[in-house]
């Protein structure tokens, strides 16, 4: 990480003794939340304190997401909406940070389009917020840092969300270019992260008492391919499996063309990693698939799936899946539900395909009305609803181990929480079971949970 000392002790004496409130809002994935906290950290040691009311701020930094033009397009939204709250209060300090920023049309269109916007930062320029900060707390009317870094920040000190999950970014980047996905263009190619960092980061984590340790990347399955054969995945996650302590180890995302045996030995191996894995199909169709450029055929994708499923068949399997992809077809659109059936997934993250530009399925041809995809989502949903239903079934009469999360939305008195298998679990308890393990005796499902009452003795 770049040495900003020099800077910070500049803004802070330029703050003098007032407290200064920061506004940091995160949109989209678990790595942006997870950068958020990073600019946290920076801004804390720069003395600023934090709020959750915009209108308290004397700081606000949105820090955005480019997957979908929607989110670009609700962002652009809230930013015009500040210019009312730089009028009212001149001295406050704007900046858009993330994969909005990495893209150099939309850093352009800011600085021209939205003057009340003060610094952009891009996604591995997180170091260099204390130098545009300073910029504008003299009076800089725009700043702007979105080079691509190789800047893992691994002395940056963050502002963790939760007291007892956290997550791990463990590389950043993505080589696969599916040909809906803008990530590789705001966030580059893949890069890893040294494993003895990793392993001291999440060392860390668990003495000062962090129960589950998410593990991000773009696609999980490939770190390590550019630290020359050092250590892959399935190693990164036995060596995490040697630390001491009550922990769980979580991943997200795995891609299926580099889900191994290898892979599937360690999560099996592993005792602290969650035996759930999240296993993107996007479509059932190995055409689809191709026009997608995924680099897998759904009898790849199926074969992972046969060799969990051999070795435990009530294995907790999640997926995403894109409907209406252009120019699917009705057969192509059934292959789909037809893999919802055999998998048996235990829930899905599913999405209506738009158009984004920058991407190669943006210049496609599109024959499929927005009518159409409405239905084929509709009808989707219906059917992974039968299946979660039935499926869940399975946990009745079993003890399941939970991380409570929380206070549940649906029952006074009631907590919530999550299994290994990332299934939603409630039950009556004390809140002061919040952030701790607990043994829970499941008595009934649903289609999206199940729940049950605490374990006696």
């Amino acid at each position: 990480m770049k040495d900003n000392t020099a800077e910070i002790s500049e803004i802070k004496a330029l703050l003098g003794d007032k407290p200064r409130k920061a506004y940091i809002r995160s949109f989209g994935c678990q790595l942006n939340v997870s950068d958020g906290e990073k600019i946290k950290g920076l801004l804390k040691k720069m003395g600023y304190g934090f709020t959750e009311d915009e209108h308290e701020a004397d700081l606000i930094i949105l820090n955005t997401c480019a997957v979908r033009e929607s989110a670009e397009d609700r962002v652009f939204g809230i930013v015009g909406s500040m210019k009312k709250l730089k009028e009212l209060k001149p001295s406050l300090i704007i900046g858009i940070a993330g994969c909005m920023t990495a893209q150099s049309h939309i850093a352009e269109k800011i600085k021209k389009s939205y003057p009340q916007v003060d610094l952009v930062l891009g996604t591995s320029a997180i170091s260099a917020l204390p130098r545009l900060l300073l910029e504008a707390l003299r009076g800089a009317k725009f700043s702007a840092d979105i080079t691509e870094y190789d800047d893992f920040s691994e002395a940056a000190e963050q502002v963790r969300e939760s007291s007892f999950k956290a997550s791990v970014p463990i590389m950043f980047g993505c080589n696969n270019f599916c040909t809906y996905c803008i990530v590789p263009y705001v966030r580059g190619r893949e890069r890893s992260r040294r494993p003895e960092d990793i392993i001291g980061e999440v060392r860390e984590l668990v003495s000062q008492g962090y129960k589950e340790i998410m593990l991000l990347g773009q696609n999980v399955n490939s770190y390590g391919n550019d630290l020359g054969g050092e250590c892959s995945f399935p190693q990164l996650l036995r060596e995490l499996n040697k630390i001491e302590g009550d922990f769980w180890i979580r991943f997200m995302s795995s891609h299926p063309k580099d889900a191994s045996k290898e892979l599937i030995d360690a999560i099996f191996d592993c005792e602290k990693v969650a035996k759930h894995l999240h296993l993107p199909v996007q479509s059932g169709s190995s055409a689809v698939l191709d026009r997608m450029n995924r680099r897998y055929t759904m009898e790849k994708y199926l074969g992972i799936v046969d060799e969990i499923r051999r070795r435990d068949d009530d294995f907790s399997l999640t997926t995403d899946i894109i409907v209406g992809f252009p120019n699917e077809t009705d057969e192509e659109f059934r292959a789909t539900l037809d893999v919802i059936k055999k998998v048996r997934y235990d829930n899905i993250y599913s999405f209506i395909y738009s158009k984004r530009s920058g991407t190669k399925a943006a210049e496609m041809p599109d024959s499929i009305s927005d009518e159409e995809k409405g239905h084929r989502m509709r009808e989707l949903l219906e059917v992974q609803r039968e299946v979660s239903t039935e499926h869940y079934k399975r946990f009745i009469g079993r003890t399941m181990r939970v991380l409570v999360d929380g206070v549940s939305k649906k029952k006074d008195g009631w907590l919530t929480g999550k299994s290994s298998e990332f299934i939603i679990v409630e039950f009556e308890g004390d809140s002061s079971l919040i952030g701790q393990f607990a043994d829970i005796e499941i008595t009934d499902a649903m289609n999206w949970a199940v729940t049950g009452h605490i374990k006696k003795g």
